[in-house]
């Protein structure tokens, strides 16, 4: 971690950090509003959570992610651009999913470039498989969206398949959907185009 990040851990999360918890979220007590939420998965160092918040100032963001130097990133940025519509949990996305949102309250969940983990004998490893796309579908509110982003394109064939599984979402696309305009281009994207990867949005709606 930066000192930075540390001096930002230190002094916001305390007011921007929700702690785990085996109970659901009183989502409109913690945002102080009922507005649509959506949980982010993985935020890496928040660039993209931070640029896509402030943009929609009216939905409220849930971040979730395991590293410390990713969350006192974000906050940085929460606190530089004044966001009062993001929260973040430093916690297992999996077991926060489980216990912590309520089903059928998300107007939507963002996964953006998650690990490929591309060995086969790693793929076990890999976030998105059925049973948690079941898990994350009902989460959604009818409607609701799941969208995810990657540029490996065995992973995105993985997910397409995982997500194809589960009878309550369907599929806005025949396969890949066109990046909408709301996920700003990441740095992890600009790296896989400049390697030649194609990158893939999958976007799914709950029914």
């Amino acid at each position: 971690m930066t000192e930075g990040q540390r001096d930002a851990n230190a002094r916001l999360l305390p007011r921007y950090g929700l702690s785990f918890a085996a109970e659901p979220l009183d989502i409109a007590r913690v945002f102080g509003r009922h507005a649509p939420t959506v949980v982010e998965i993985g935020f890496g160092m928040g660039d993209t959570t931070a640029e896509i918040a402030a943009a929609h100032p009216d939905v409220n963001y849930l971040g979730i992610e395991v590293h410390a130097p990713g969350v006192g990133s974000l906050l940085r940025l929460i606190e530089a651009r004044a966001l009062a519509n993001v929260r973040i949990v430093q916690h297992d996305a999996v077991d926060v999913l489980s216990t912590m949102i309520a089903p059928a309250s998300l107007a939507g969940v963002h996964i953006f470039f998650p690990d490929p983990w591309p060995k086969k004998r790693h793929h076990k490893r890999r976030l998105i498989q059925s049973e948690v796309a079941r898990l994350m579908a009902s989460r959604l509110t009818p409607g609701g969206y799941l969208h995810l982003a990657t540029d490996w394109q065995g992973y995105a064939d993985w997910m397409l398949d995982a997500l194809a599984q589960v009878p309550e979402l369907n599929n806005t696309a025949a396969r890949f959907a066109a990046r909408p305009e709301y996920r700003p281009l990441t740095k992890f994207e600009r790296r896989g185009l400049r390697l030649g990867h194609e990158v893939c949005d999958i976007v799914f709606r709950r029914v």
